[in-house]
């Protein structure tokens, strides 16, 4: 972050100095929300939540080094040489900063939103755009009220270009964080089951999505999922103009000759509007062919060449637990995509699986959250997939797996053991590895699923 003063700080925000500090010329060039990590000279801000309130953290934090901070109420007492800027909500507050802050960089941003594929998708478009520019994008998975205007307070002088990861659980938060961003290209990527318990239907999804059009420009470049049905629908109903990627005939964007190694990567042929070229994408999925065509769609919109293009598409790196390959010894491959999943995701996963080396296939899925009524049946399509995608072995682990467990056996997987907690999964998981095995595991956020990536490197020797 760049400095700002006091006083531009007062503007953005619409807050008052409370206490005895005078000097609106002071900077500040950090902003915190953190009271154990602060750093000297930061702005903390406060927030609050169902279960917490970090106000209580204020007199630690300012005590820590923070120069000052916003507050929503009076205090009884202010520490001399601190500046207290009182403001009606803390979180709004953080937003109106970033806002404010953000007009000083009249760079395009890059906003995408969807069910699915997100941060791999962001990830896939800032490698492309860092072939040519200096790209500032969102870290790991803050996409939300709070990660997203961190984020643009991280911009700077700099930046050329930012992409930014837009993420919601319910109705009207796209438009909360669209309206800081307005974003000057616009992705979707699909619209799936993805926190179906708050919004009943897919359609209600669209919906809550498509409010990232309320504060696009007026000639946003929009690039969508043409294989998606109900992404399909907004063309004509939107002022937009649409460019259309995925496998279908007629598309902008089309990915042809899609081979994967089984290992770690795969190529294919991009056919786009200005001709066709190769690409070797470091990831497995054919569902991988959606962010690579993103990325070339965007690329070239900003004037990159194929080869700028398929020089970024190789460089491209996922984020943390999101479907890492990591190779072990003895031919053993643990897929690592532990970081979250809805039924549309764990499919992809096991589709991954499927197709990935290994002579023995082992999926180890867990609980799959805010699936509402849906839930139990969504999870048994999931163990009735593991039978179509010929997968040797499943670990169910947690409540509802339970459910992926009963189909997966109907289905004929050849071995399924369930596992009420991570912890009764580890001594099945010391039954089942062997030479030459391919083991996915992936669920939920909250089923912290990593702990069994953890074991299963601690069981395995080093490549």
């Amino acid at each position: 972050m760049e400095p700002m003063t006091i006083r531009e700080i007062l503007d953005a925000v619409g807050g008052r100095l409370l206490g005895e500090f005078g000097d609106v010329n002071r900077t500040v060039s950090r902003v915190e929300t953190d009271s154990r990590t602060i750093h000297a000279g930061s702005l903390f801000v406060p927030l609050m939540g169902e279960r917490f309130d970090g106000h209580a953290y204020i007199n630690s934090a300012l005590e820590g080094g923070a120069a000052g901070c916003f507050t929503q109420r009076e205090r009884e007492s202010y520490l001399p040489g601190k500046f207290y800027i009182k403001v009606d909500s803390t979180q709004r507050a953080l937003r109106d900063l970033a806002r404010y802050y953000k007009k000083k960089f009249p760079i395009p941003v890059v906003a995408l939103t969807g069910s699915v594929g997100k941060t791999t998708t962001k990830d896939m478009v800032a490698a492309v755009l860092g072939e040519k520019y200096r790209v500032l994008k969102t870290e790991g998975n803050l996409n939300n009220e709070i990660g997203v205007p961190m984020t643009l307070l991280r911009l700077s002088s700099e930046h050329e270009i930012a992409v930014l990861e837009l993420g919601m659980n319910h109705a009207g938060e796209i438009d909360y964080l669209s309206a800081m961003v307005e974003p000057d290209v616009v992705l979707m990527t699909n619209i799936g089951d993805s926190h179906i318990e708050h919004f009943g239907s897919r359609e209600k999804i669209l919906e809550a999505k498509s409010e990232i059009f309320h504060h696009a420009r007026p000639d946003a470049f929009v690039v969508i999922n043409g294989d998606d049905p109900l992404l399909s629908t907004l063309p004509g109903r939107l002022p937009f103009s649409f460019t259309r990627i995925g496998a279908g005939e007629g598309l902008d964007y089309r990915a042809v000759d899609v081979e994967s190694d089984g290992a770690s990567r795969m190529t294919c042929r991009i056919v786009a509007p200005s001709g066709e070229f190769p690409v070797e994408i470091p990831a497995l999925g054919a569902h991988m062919i959606y962010p690579t065509l993103m990325a070339a769609a965007v690329g070239e919109h900003f004037g990159l060449t194929h080869q700028q293009i398929a020089d970024g598409v190789l460089h491209f790196a996922p984020t943390k637990m999101r479907m890492n390959i990591l190779h072990r010894g003895e031919g053993i491959t643990v897929l690592n995509d532990a970081y979250n999943a809805n039924p549309q995701s764990m499919r992809a996963a096991v589709q991954v699986l499927s197709g990935a080396r290994g002579e023995y296939k082992v999926a180890v899925l867990g609980d799959m959250f805010e699936l509402g009524p849906l839930a139990p049946a969504l999870h048994a399509g999931i163990g009735d997939y593991l039978g179509k995608a010929g997968i040797h072995c499943l670990v169910a682990v947690g409540e509802l797996a339970k459910h992926i467990y009963d189909a997966a056996k109907s289905a004929g997987v050849p071995e399924c053991h369930y596992c009420p907690t991570k912890e009764a999964a580890k001594p099945v998981l010391d039954g089942l590895v062997r030479p030459n095995t391919t083991i996915l595991v992936k669920a939920s956020r909250g089923m912290a699923m990593e702990e069994l990536v953890d074991y299963l490197l601690e069981i395995t020797k080093e490549a």
